[in-house]
């Protein structure tokens, strides 16, 4: 079998990046169906205290995935640096210097976030009557949390290659298997959220071991001699070094979520189901902004390391044009048909009703979370580590004072959580954007 290989230093960015990101986009649309069929099973068959159960666990597990997620995106971005100077034996080295850091390190994570997933919960003020049914969950997604990173590794090492279509496969698959099993634990068992989790867990199985062998079957980077076998202490600090500061601003992120997740649990049951059905919905939204920054990312990356500005500058200017597109058609689908899309999650019409008016609020300010994905897929492509601290920081003042003095208003009450969602964006988007008018110079 071919490699699914893409060399992004010659050609037209817009198909190139297109090529890429489309196979990925229905990827990443995938995983987010793991999150969506335990969402839409949980919620249709037991009922809206389960759904509110699994989604007070969302910002945790966001936090702890993203502390190992960002340290495997450096390792990307390094390999697509070497790729894009042809340098074959460093891209080899760099996949097992990445490989090692993604065996550490969602290993002490895991066992980290296993111990203290009560404690986290309370902190947060989790409702008493979900408290039990989060804490089953959380740690079960913790023990996925190895899984998970060795997907995530063996995809980010692919995609930096150019290779977004394997990933892509094997991720469709377990999609399904996931949903299967989501009804055979849930609704045939009858085992509620614990059986959601164990769902999620073999599918992950599943998918890891499925794709990292197919890599090492057919892509000729994966295949690894002895020679390859060795720490590089030059690679392993670049890797860090870049990833590192990635870690960071998505736990800051992460951290961020988990505040204003304590804001909405104050609201109650109600507010936290409406809560999850939007943040699934607009992780679905997120996708088509999160895969044009990846392939903005490994366009970037590979011409960077080819030294081709230009091209660079180029991508990043039709990537804000296709991001701008898609703005303008997702806003009146989200205006227009909010109550159905909200209405696949629950069947409780005060939960139906809030999520709805919460959609309409947040989708005026979709525009300002693509200029994120954009900037940050072009400034993370040339390997700009300080803007993913200015990234992290600013979401993290927006959500720890935004939310709070929001709610606190009583013309606007628990509105104030999405609006503080929405104004938090064009924060992060604004300043993005300044960051790359600085950065433009020195690419």
């Amino acid at each position: 079998m071919k490699a699914n290989i893409i060399n992004m230093t010659e050609g037209s960015p817009v198909r190139l990046m297109l090529t890429f990101s489309v196979p990925m986009l229905i990827g990443n649309i995938f995983q987010q169906l793991y999150n969506l069929a335990d969402s839409v099973i949980v919620g249709q068959f037991i009922g809206s205290d389960a759904l509110a159960a699994i989604g007070a666990t969302g910002s945790i597990t966001f936090f702890f995935f993203a502390l190992c997620n960002g340290i495997g995106s450096g390792g990307g971005i390094i390999t697509s640096h070497f790729f894009g100077e042809g340098n074959a034996d460093k891209v080899k080295n760099c996949i097992v210097n990445t490989a090692f850091i993604m065996i550490v390190v969602p290993l002490v994570i895991g066992t980290l976030a296993f111990v203290t997933a009560v404690p986290i919960l309370v902190f947060l003020n989790t409702p008493d009557s979900i408290l039990a049914d989060s804490a089953a969950y959380m740690k079960i997604m913790c023990c996925n949390l190895f899984l998970v990173s060795a997907y995530n590794f063996v995809s980010s090492m692919l995609r930096a290659l150019g290779d977004s279509k394997t990933p892509l496969y094997f991720l469709i698959f377990s999609c399904f298997l996931n949903v299967i099993l989501d009804i055979i634990f849930v609704y045939w068992l009858n085992m509620g959220v614990i059986g959601a989790g164990i769902a999620t867990l073999i599918s992950t199985v599943i998918c890891s071991i499925l794709c990292l062998a197919f890599a090492f079957k057919t892509n000729p980077y994966f295949h690894i001699t002895k020679k390859d076998l060795h720490l590089d202490h030059a690679i392993l600090g670049r890797c860090i070094k870049l990833g590192v500061p990635l870690s960071l601003q998505f736990s800051m992120i992460a951290i961020s979520c988990m505040a204003l997740q304590r804001v909405v649990n104050n609201f109650g049951p109600i507010a936290v189901a409406a809560f999850t059905a939007t943040s699934r919905v607009e992780q679905v939204i997120h996708q088509p902004y999160q895969t044009l920054g990846a392939a903005l990312s490994t366009f970037s990356g590979q011409n960077f390391g080819a030294k081709k500005r230009e091209r660079v500058i180029d991508g990043y200017h039709k990537s804000m044009i296709m991001m701008a597109i898609f703005t303008l058609c997702m806003i009146p689908i989200i205006q227009f048909f909010g109550n159905a899309i909200t209405r696949l999650f629950v069947k409780d019409e005060q939960v139906i009703l809030m999520g709805a008016t919460a959609l309409k609020i947040s989708s005026w300010f979709y525009i300002f979370l693509g200029i994120i994905y954009m900037v940050r897929g072009v400034l993370n492509g040339v390997g700009d580590a300080f803007f993913s601290i200015v990234n992290g920081l600013t979401e993290v003042v927006g959500r720890f004072t935004v939310p709070f003095i929001l709610t606190a208003i009583p013309t606007i009450g628990v509105w104030g959580i999405w609006w503080s969602v929405g104004i938090v964006w064009f924060m992060s988007g604004f300043t993005a954007y300044l960051r790359y008018l600085y950065m433009k110079k020195k690419i």
